[in-house]
């Protein structure tokens, strides 16, 4: 059939060609990354470089292959960009998990696609134990794909979901073009900005971690999955082996904090804009939410376990950070508090940070929009007739956009429920299951109770749900609809 009559045709298959020109990118990228990983596994006298080496060839070669089958790339529809977007982070997650499966042994292709999965959306999650004693090469392939990944969301956050009208999302799209209009000349100059203030970030935790005590080699990969609020340690303790140094708690709290914080907005306050992060209202109920809680949880510790305040709010603040930012780090076994400290983290799994982070999770602007319509709600009730003009900081809210954020918390929620109800196929108790399934979708890492609680791993759990686990954070990672509305017939029809 020729495309000469059929123009939605012709632009459908030369926008196939882009797709196929982006992934090829991707994987070259991805390549050149693997080669890092070679460089630092000769560092330290490992054979495994040769994987690395051969992967790195073999993604070299698909990434080119598919670079020049798309060299007739055109314009691309928008709604394509929710298939470009998934088959990116697939494509990513497949090519990355070869390196893994090959060097462990033992490691099934279903433990190798669950860990992959884990740091490219950065979760956490892990279901390797004896980490003390992995090989330095693979650890720092796990942070770095935790810092992939990392600026991966910040660009989706920023560039593609808005675009797409997901979640609210819609929102940040008229924020991000005007502070870009006002900032920076061009929005490939605000990607540009947002890269070059994740790199700084990310330095500076570096060098941080490295004055406060640890190795050269631990302060890089714990750098990378630190700001990219991913949470992959290189030890089975997580940040529990530094105990003795509880200065290292701070440090990496306030840089926990930092990377949960819009990144559009540090461009603005290094551009001049001083007040940019305090006066956004997202930010500031973020902030909120941290402190009222850390308070709590430090009070409750040292009024019903004895503790000495410094070391409760120590332990407070470092793990009540790591699971809001959906960082996933832990300093103890934090369910050994109380049931009150199990509850309160429980919550704080599905809150999430701040829209344009590299965190997960439900997302605190979302919460605060649907405080909106709730008020609005209970406003219309004493005065059916009477018309409210709703303002989000200094942007009005309409309904439909409170509307789309409602819709999306419903799906949201949803996916939990559903993904909780498949997992207890497995036999897995009430707790786990729930916990974990809102761990995988939130992309926060740990659950809770004995199995993955943070005292755990997912290793003892069953292929299946392992599959379904990953299935959750990818969903989660990509904001749940733009992976669901590839399965609707709809989509696929022109």
């Amino acid at each position: 059939m020729s495309t000469t009559f059929y123009p939605e045709l012709a632009k459908s298959t030369h926008s196939r060609f882009l797709i196929y020109r982006v992934l090829g990118y991707l994987l070259l990228m991805l390549a050149g990354i693997k080669m890092a990983a070679v460089l630092v596994a000769v560092f330290y006298h490992e054979s495994i470089f040769w994987v690395f080496l051969s992967s790195a060839t073999g993604t070299a070669v698909v990434g080119y292959s598919l670079v020049y089958k798309g060299r007739f790339a055109s314009d691309m529809k928008s709604r394509q960009l929710f298939l470009l977007t998934t088959l990116s982070w697939l494509s990513l997650c497949l090519f990355a998990s070869i390196p893994i499966w090959l060097i462990l042994p033992n490691c099934s292709f279903t433990d190798a696609w669950f860990e992959t999965v884990s740091a490219v959306t950065t979760t956490g999650s892990t279901v390797f134990a004896g980490l003390d004693h992995m090989p330095k090469g693979l650890l720092f392939w796990r942070a770095v794909l935790n810092w992939i990944g990392g600026i991966g969301i910040i660009v989706m956050a920023i560039a593609v979901l808005p675009a797409l009208k997901i979640g609210g999302m819609r929102l940040f799209k008229t924020e991000s073009s005007d502070t870009s209009d006002k900032i920076l000349p061009r929005s490939s100059s605000l990607s540009t900005a947002i890269a070059l203030v994740y790199l700084v970030l990310s330095v500076c935790t570096m060098l941080s971690y490295y004055v406060g005590g640890m190795t050269g080699f631990d302060a890089i990969t714990h750098a990378m999955s630190t700001v990219a609020t991913g949470g992959f340690a290189n030890y089975d303790a997580s940040f529990g082996v530094y105990k003795s140094q509880p200065h290292i708690y701070w440090i990496s709290s306030f840089f926990m904090l930092a990377a949960a914080l819009p990144f559009v907005l540090f461009v603005s306050m290094v551009k001049g804009h001083r007040q940019a992060l305090w006066l956004d209202p997202q930010v500031r109920a973020f902030l909120s939410i941290v402190l009222v809680a850390t308070l709590l949880l430090t009070f409750y510790q040292v009024s019903q376990n004895d503790r000495n305040w410094f070391d409760a709010l120590t332990h407070s603040l470092f793990n009540v950070v790591s699971i809001i930012t959906t960082c996933g780090y832990a300093s103890e076994d934090y369910t050994l508090w109380g049931n009150l400290a199990i509850m309160l983290f429980f919550y704080l799994t599905f809150a999430g940070a701040c829209s344009g982070s590299t965190s997960g999770g439900l997302k605190i602007f979302r919460i605060q929009l649907a405080a909106l319509l709730l008020v609005k709600q209970m406003k219309l009730l004493v005065h059916p007739k009477a018309v409210w003009v709703q303002k989000y900081g200094n942007k009005t809210v309409d309904d439909q956009l409170l509307g789309t954020v409602l819709a999306f918390c419903f799906v949201y929620f949803a996916t939990i429920a559903f993904l909780a109800m498949a997992l207890s196929f497995y036999d897995l108790d009430l707790v786990t299951a729930v916990t974990g399934a809102a761990t995988a979708v939130a992309n926060v890492g740990p659950g809770l109770g004995s199995i993955i609680g943070p005292a755990g791993n997912f290793s003892s759990l069953p292929d299946g749900a392992k599959w379904w686990l990953s299935l959750g954070m990818l969903m989660g990672r990509l904001e749940i609809l733009t992976l669901l509305i590839l399965f609707t017939p709809s989509y696929w029809r022109y």
